[in-house]
């Protein structure tokens, strides 16, 4: 086994992430995309879009002439738009998910990170401005709450009683188990996501984790049927993200030293996928995956408490806008999405882009 080489390695890793296994067990096998969309299948797309300027903060009192939104470059007709300021659920549903990543990061960390969670949901006394669950990545996968809640004060108490479920994984070291690693945490992310699609309205998932193994770089070699099968997670993992409502966040809570650096990487990896051939296990690292969902990257420092309220704070002032998708011309065909703000010195924070399917 020891003697694998890299690729069989990752080929490995790819056949036990596609494999079916009963419901709440092991891995969790990736949607099948449909090679051709249903009859009547709904083709409009929903934009949560945070716009801040310089100094980034949430900037309100825009209208829709003020939004220009771009598919693949072109202009696109906006069907409808909605200015909402201090979601507190009452508008429109909206949940707020903490994962605490266990898995990628060590005792010591995950003490830290508990300690800066509790400070976070026990600020105002404990009352949350939004519902909040918490769900745990442990080496026996993942653990979700029940009902989301906006009391901090029985949150922490949930933390506490589960502290079992923060047991740091032990399994090989080196590429193996990174792989392991990887595999766990993505599965988790599946499963999680198909938990939110249950429920309507919008979901913050913020992941507290410096990020799953990239199992990236030139010692890594994918076959053509490796790259078919990431691709396909890739479109997959996207479309279950944008379908559920799910917009992701990633707050390291390694400090600077630990880090060195290594919290940029993912970087290399922000341009979307657009065919197999394109792909690389990066693509699928969890910073890639919360850039492209809409959501934010938090690096790593010390104040995790306010990093997860900084990720909170999108909800206070954001605009909802829906387009029509554009049929394809091929199966998984992306297009890529940027909103401008007719305004000077404003940034728009959404979605950037999405796969499509041929129409029947």
């Amino acid at each position: 086994m020891r003697n694998m080489t890299t690729s069989c390695a990752v080929a490995m890793c790819l056949f036990v992430l596609s494999l079916p296994v009963p419901a709440g067990q092991g891995v969790v096998a990736p949607a099948a995309v449909p090679a051709k969309a249903p009859p009547g299948a709904e083709s409009r797309i929903r934009l949560d879009v945070v716009v801040s300027d310089k100094s980034g903060k949430p900037v309100t009192g825009l209208e829709q002439q003020d939004f220009t939104v771009l598919d693949n470059k072109r202009p696109v007709k906006i069907l409808s738009f909605e200015a909402v300021r201090g979601a507190r659920g009452d508008t429109e549903p909206i949940e707020v998910i903490l994962l605490i990543d266990s898995v990628n990061t060590s005792y010591t960390h995950v003490g830290y990170e508990r300690d800066e969670i509790k400070k976070f949901l026990r600020q105002d006394g404990g009352a949350l401005a939004l519902p909040v669950s918490i769900a745990f990545l442990s080496d026996s996968g993942l653990t979700m709450q029940g009902a989301a809640s906006r009391d901090g004060n029985a949150l922490v108490a949930y933390l506490d009683h589960n502290e079992s479920a923060l047991r740091t994984i032990n399994r090989s070291q080196g590429f193996y188990g990174a792989d392991d690693r990887t595999q766990l945490s993505i599965n988790a992310l599946q499963q999680l996501v198909e938990n939110a699609a249950k429920s309507p309205g919008k979901k913050i998932v913020i992941c507290v984790s410096p990020g799953w193994p990239l199992l990236s770089g030139p010692q890594l070699e994918l076959t053509r049927k490796n790259q078919e099968q990431i691709f396909s997670m890739i479109v997959s993992l996207s479309t279950q993200l944008r379908d559920s409502g799910v917009t992701l966040y990633c707050v390291d809570p390694l400090g600077p030293t630990e880090s060195q650096g290594r919290e940029f990487y993912y970087e290399s990896f922000l341009k979307p996928a657009r065919k197999p051939s394109e792909v690389l296990m990066g693509d699928l690292a969890l910073q890639v995956l919360a850039s492209q969902s809409g959501g934010r990257v938090l690096d790593a420092g010390n104040d995790v408490a306010g990093k997860i309220e900084t990720c909170v704070r999108d909800a206070d002032a954001y605009y909802v806008l829906s387009i029509d998708s554009v049929p394809a011309d091929g199966p998984n065909e992306y297009h890529a999405l940027e909103v401008k703000i007719a305004r000077p010195h404003l940034k728009a924070q959404t979605r950037a882009g999405y796969y499509t399917q041929p129409t029947l």
